[in-house]
């Protein structure tokens, strides 16, 4: 049995994987250590409880002595490291906690990995057959103009406390593997949406003030551009790197789908109106948007080449936009227990802070 340490596998993107893992590996079994931060939510999991293949552990990544006895306990062949603190404009308003978990907590893991993995080496279990996959963002990358995409050879040029502390993890793990020979993978991802996203996000907070009838606050003129991935299909990346990829590569993973921002909010709008009618008085849901002051340093424009991952991996992407956002809307709107559980007073705190202040 291969034994698989998640980290933040309560949140959006980890939620998704630990499910997938364990319907896709029979002889899989996943640790998911979570600190529960207000993006960690355990009823992504719902279900798992009584898996015995499945085993929640509360803790930080940043506790050295935990992620030691975890190694120790467990003997993980495998590190799928998702845990980080992630949205950019949280980083803006307050980036300790970004340094603090992204680097330091990457930090941690890597030393628990290193000396678990090569002093099992001096036993003859064979490091080659372990792998530490360190999951990361396109935003390292920096801001594109209106042609070109990102590349594994892209520069990196992080604009926001939250993609320079990614950035900083993302060479952490590298020198880790050049330095010590430690068997890490490293991916960078484009934008996810779909089930179980925290509404800070574009697509959930669209989907949830326009279901409600609350206004849309966009961004600037809302044409910054992004490419958009299916969730799945970021997993299903990942349990490729996971199966097939090359310690010391990285892998870039995108959906093939670029969106302006305003693009999104009124496909969200239109498939509401089309769901649910239109809004009282029979106004569509566009007549919502504001147009906000525009985030500081937003970057205008992402976009990744995926070529390397279909061509040495033999991965792409297999839902469609059109197709990700309906399952991803159905999902909400059957959901509305979970979006109103997350949704809480901290919540409304932080939004008013972000939007209605400005």
């Amino acid at each position: 049995m291969k034994t698989i340490l998640l980290t933040g596998g309560c949140g959006f993107i980890g939620s998704n994987f630990v499910r997938m893992a364990l319907a896709r590996f029979p002889d899989c079994r996943v640790v998911n250590l979570d600190k529960l931060t207000y993006a960690g939510n355990p009823t992504n999991l719902a279900g798992l409880e009584a898996e015995p293949r499945y085993r929640f552990v509360h803790g930080d990544i940043c506790d050295q002595a935990l992620v030691d006895g975890l190694f120790s306990e467990e003997g993980f062949d495998a590190v799928v490291h998702f845990a980080a603190e992630s949205h950019v404009d949280r980083s803006i308003e307050g980036p300790g906690e970004f340094i603090r978990t992204n680097i330091t907590g990457t930090f941690t893991l890597l030393e628990a990995t290193r000396r678990a993995w090569l002093a099992a080496t001096k036993d003859q279990s064979p490091i080659a057959n372990h792998r530490f996959v360190h999951v990361s963002t396109d935003e390292v990358y920096g801001s594109l103009g209106d042609t070109g995409h990102f590349t594994e050879e892209t520069p990196y040029d992080p604009r926001s406390p939250y993609s320079a502390s990614k950035a900083s993890s993302d060479h952490l793990a590298r020198a880790y593997q050049h330095t010590y020979g430690l068997p890490v993978l490293v991916t960078n991802c484009s934008n996810n949406y779909g089930p179980y996203q925290f509404p800070e996000k574009l697509i959930p907070l669209i989907i949830n003030n326009a279901y409600t009838g609350k206004e849309l606050p966009v961004y600037g003129d809302g044409k910054n551009v992004r490419d958009w991935l299916f969730v799945e299909d970021h997993c299903e990346a990942l349990l490729t790197v996971l199966e097939k990829g090359t310690p010391g590569e990285t892998y870039n993973i995108g959906g093939n789908n670029e969106r302006q921002n305003i693009e999104i909010v009124h496909t969200v709008c239109d498939l509401l109106d089309q769901r649910c009618g239109t809004l009282p008085g029979g106004q569509d849901r566009r007549s919502l948007i504001i147009f906000v002051k525009d985030r500081p340093g937003h970057d205008r424009r992402y976009a990744i080449d995926a070529a390397k991952i279909r061509d040495e991996l033999g991965w792409k992407p297999t839902v469609t936009f059109e197709e990700g956002i309906r399952r991803t809307i159905d999902w909400y709107l059957a959901n509305e227990e979970w979006m109103a559980s997350v949704v809480d007073g901290s919540y409304r705190e932080y939004y008013n802070r972000m939007y209605t202040q400005r």
